[in-house]
C-alpha cells in the first residue's frame, strides 16, 4: 500500500494552490454577494489546463484521472474558495469532460473534448425531478425516438449551471419505469444543445432563489419537445444506467473532495481567530473547550480525505467504488459542516457579521449534507450493501 500522492497529483495540487492564493476571502464573498461566477479564477484554471485534467492528451487535456480532479477541487476549496469550488470542477470538468472521455463515441470525443479543453464549451448535468427527488428510478422525463432524433419532454429541478452551459448532459427515460425490466433498463443519456433548444423555444429554465452557493444559479428546467440528434446519445440507448452511475459516483467523490478542502479552510480560519482572540488575557485557542473540538474535526477531515482518494483511485481503475464514494461523501460533508459550525461557535457573535467569511461558509457547508445525495440515502446504502440489512426503501 502506497499512500503517497502520484507526482501528477502533487503537480496539480501545487498549480491550483498557486492560483487560489491570488484571491482572498473578500473576492469570494463579493462573488457570492453579487451572485456571479468566479470568472477570473475560472479563466486561470482554463489557461493552465487545470480544468481539463481528465481529458485525453490527444484531445487537448492532461490525460489524468478522477484522482487529479479531486485533488484540484480540494486544493481550490482549501485555498479560499470553500464551497464555491465544487461546481467549478463538477459542471464542465466532470459532467462534461470526464463523462464524454469515458462514454463518448470517437466522434463525440473529437467534437466535444477539444472544445472543453480550450474553454470554448461548458456543460451541466440534469437528473433530479420535482416528483422523483433522490429516487432516480422514478424519473419521468421522456425521450421518444422520432426518425433520426429523440424528442424530449419533462421537467428537471435544482439544475446548476444552466445559465453558462452550452450542452446539457440529460438523463431521460426511453422506457417508462413501470415497464422497464429490469428496473435499471430504459435510461438514455443525451447531450442537449442548450442554446439551440432555447432559441427553438423548447427549453426554458428559471433560477431558484436559494440560501447559499450563490456563485452559480440552480434552476427549474422545462423540456417541451426538445429535439436531440440520435448521434448525441452517450453510451447505448436504453442502457444509460451504467453511464448514469459513472456520473453520480464521480460527483460524490468530487463533492467529498470539496468537503475536505472546505473543512481545512474553515478550520484554518477558526484557528487563526482562536490564536488571536484574547478577551480574558489568553488566546481562546489555549482553552480545551475551543481547542479539542477543532482538533477532533481535523481528525475527521483527514479520515475523509483518505476515503476520497481511495474512491477516486478505484474509479480510475474501473473498479467498483459505490460504497467508497458514498462513505467519502458522507464523512467529508459532515466534517465540513462540523468545521463550519465550530468556526461559527469559535467566532462567537462576530460569526454573524458579514465582515467575516464564516457566515458564507456556514451556509454553503450545510447543503452538502443533502446534495448530491442525502445522507439518509447514503446510510441506507451502507446498511444494505455493507451490513447486509434489509432494504428500507
Amino acid at each position: 500500500m502506497d499512500f503517497d500522492l502520484p507526482e501528477s497529483a502533487i503537480a496539480v495540487r501545487d498549480g491550483v494552490r498557486a492560483i487560489a492564493g491570488k484571491y482572498d476571502q473578500e473576492y469570494w464573498s463579493r462573488c457570492d454577494a453579487e451572485k456571479r461566477w468566479p470568472e477570473e479564477v475560472w479563466r486561470e484554471l482554463v489557461a493552465g489546463g487545470w480544468h481539463s485534467l481528465a481529458i485525453p492528451e490527444e484531445h487537448g487535456g492532461a490525460g489524468q484521472g478522477l484522482l487529479e480532479l479531486a485533488v484540484a477541487l480540494e486544493s481550490l476549496a482549501e485555498g479560499g474558495a470553500g464551497g464555491a469550488a465544487s461546481f467549478m470542477y463538477l459542471l464542465t470538468p466532470a459532467f462534461g469532460g470526464l463523462t464524454i472521455a469515458r462514454h463518448g463515441t470517437d466522434a463525440q470525443r473529437a467534437e466535444f473534448l477539444p472544445k472543453i479543453a480550450s474553454g470554448e464549451l461548458e456543460t451541466c448535468f440534469a437528473i433530479t425531478e420535482p416528483d422523483a427527488g433522490s429516487n432516480a428510478m422514478n424519473i419521468t422525463t421522456q425521450a421518444r425516438r422520432d426518425g433520426d432524433a429523440y424528442v424530449v419532454n419533462g421537467q428537471k429541478i435544482w439544475i446548476s449551471g444552466m445559465e453558462r452551459a452550452d450542452f446539457l448532459v440529460l438523463v431521460t427515460r426511453t422506457i417508462p419505469a413501470a415497464e422497464a425490466r429490469p428496473r435499471t433498463a430504459g435510461f438514455t443519456v443525451l447531450l442537449v444543445d442548450v442554446k439551440e433548444a432555447v432559441e427553438a423555444g423548447t427549453l426554458t429554465y428559471q433560477p431558484i432563489p436559494k440560501l447559499g452557493t450563490n456563485t452559480v444559479a440552480s434552476s427549474m428546467v422545462f423540456l417541451d419537445g426538445v429535439r436531440v440528434p440520435a448521434d448525441r446519445v452517450l453510451g447505448e440507448p436504453d442502457q444509460g444506467f451504467a453511464v448514469m452511475w459513472d456520473i453520480l459516483n464521480p460527483e460524490r467523490i468530487l463533492a467529498a473532495a470539496g468537503g475536505v478542502g472546505s473543512g481545512e479552510l474553515v478550520l484554518r480560519i477558526a484557528c487563526d481567530y482562536a490564536r488571536d482572540r484574547a478577551p480574558f488575557g489568553q488566546p481562546i485557542g489555549s482553552h480545551q473547550g475551543i481547542a479539542f473540538p477543532l482538533a477532533r474535526i481535523k481528525a475527521q477531515v483527514e479520515l475523509a480525505r483518505l476515503m476520497t482518494y481511495k474512491a477516486a483511485w478505484l474509479w480510475d481503475r474501473g473498479l467498483p467504488c459505490g460504497s467508497e464514494a458514498n462513505i467519502a461523501k458522507l464523512t467529508a460533508a459532515d466534517a465540513a459542516w462540523q468545521a463550519a459550525d465550530r468556526a461559527f461557535q469559535t467566532h462567537g457573535g462576530m460569526a454573524y457579521s458579514l465582515e467575516y467569511p464564516v457566515a458564507r461558509m456556514f451556509r454553503d457547508a450545510r447543503i452538502a449534507k443533502n446534495i448530491p445525495v442525502a445522507e439518509e440515502l447514503v446510510l441506507a446504502h451502507i446498511a444494505q450493501h455493507e451490513l447486509g440489512l434489509p432494504r428500507s426503501y
